[in-house]
């Protein structure tokens, strides 16, 4: 079993450490692409049909509706991290998700709506949207689409993400038939290729959406699992939980500074900096004084 090559590594890294602007980048480039083709398709279409119009309306109609559509992507985002349509939960899900696009749909041609009324009226005209029945109907037909065709790219861009960042899954010392035994080390499959990642090497695991990251160095691996089995699990390890969404390796905390609010956060040799909740401060220092 081989780990990936040094410069895969480094250049996955420098990926994930800026990997916010790349993903606003990602969709900014996708929103103007989509609005320019869209502008250039119904400019074409209004030739095509001899109808009256400027150049700029079809630019003024495609821009807008992109605005508005990436105003309320978050929207997309926060339903989703909430009620995934996971294969198993897509029975539950599925019924959330199409009843969000109602409003998302509504708020899409309203801010839609309003924009090209500004556009038409600071070039000294007046925006017709037509008989709102039918085209509120027709804008939720494509809204619908827009909303599953969100979720169809964000899914595939963390699927190819995992791969790229390895998966791993536990390997539990002693016999299986144990009801929760020691987790021992991890096996992560990368890039085509399984390696294994021992527990002592983890810094800290953090909880996110479906998946706990192991942050491992300057390597982070993605694993499927609960937070509190492996808080369980992880314990007899010299793990302890210090937040809802952290645990960390004892053997790795340099410093733990209390806040007045009664929380606190936790630097690590390696300078990380994460959280601690109240919740859990006094027995973490008690963990770490060995009471």
């Amino acid at each position: 079993m081989s780990e990936p090559t040094s410069a895969e590594h480094s250049t996955l890294q420098r990926y994930l450490r800026h990997r916010r602007g790349y993903e606003v980048l990602a969709w900014a480039g996708l929103f103007v692409f989509n609005a320019v083709a869209n502008s250039l398709v119904s400019w074409m279409d209004l030739r095509r049909a001899e109808l009256p119009a400027a150049a700029w309306e079809p630019v003024v109609w495609e821009v807008s509706s992109g605005l508005m559509l990436a105003a309320l992507l978050p929207m997309v985002l926060w339903v989703d991290a909430r009620t995934p349509l996971d294969v198993g939960n897509w029975r539950r899900a599925l019924p959330v998700h199409l009843l969000a696009t109602i409003p998302y749909s509504v708020l899409h041609v309203l801010g839609m709506v309003g924009l090209r009324e500004l556009a038409y009226a600071a070039a000294g005209g007046n925006y017709d949207f037509g008989p709102w029945g039918p085209e509120l109907f027709y804008e939720y037909l494509k809204d619908l689409r827009s909303w599953f065709t969100f979720l169809a790219l964000i899914y595939l861009y963390r699927f190819v993400l995992r791969r790229l960042r390895g998966e791993a899954r536990l390997l539990a010392e002693g016999e299986r038939e144990a009801a929760a035994p020691v987790i021992d080390r991890f096996l992560v499959k990368k890039l085509g290729r399984e390696f294994l990642v021992r527990t002592s090497d983890i810094d800290w695991l953090e909880s996110g959406g479906n998946y706990v990251t192991l942050h491992c160095g300057s390597s982070d691996y993605l694993l499927r699992e609960t937070m509190q089995n492996l808080e369980q699990r992880l314990a007899p390890q010299g793990f302890a939980r210090v937040h809802r969404s952290a645990i960390v390796n004892l053997d790795r905390v340099a410093q733990i500074t209390p806040f007045d609010t009664g929380d606190g956060e936790l630097r690590l040799h390696s300078d990380a900096r994460i959280p601690v909740s109240r919740r859990y401060r006094q027995r973490l220092r008690d963990q770490l004084s060995g009471s």
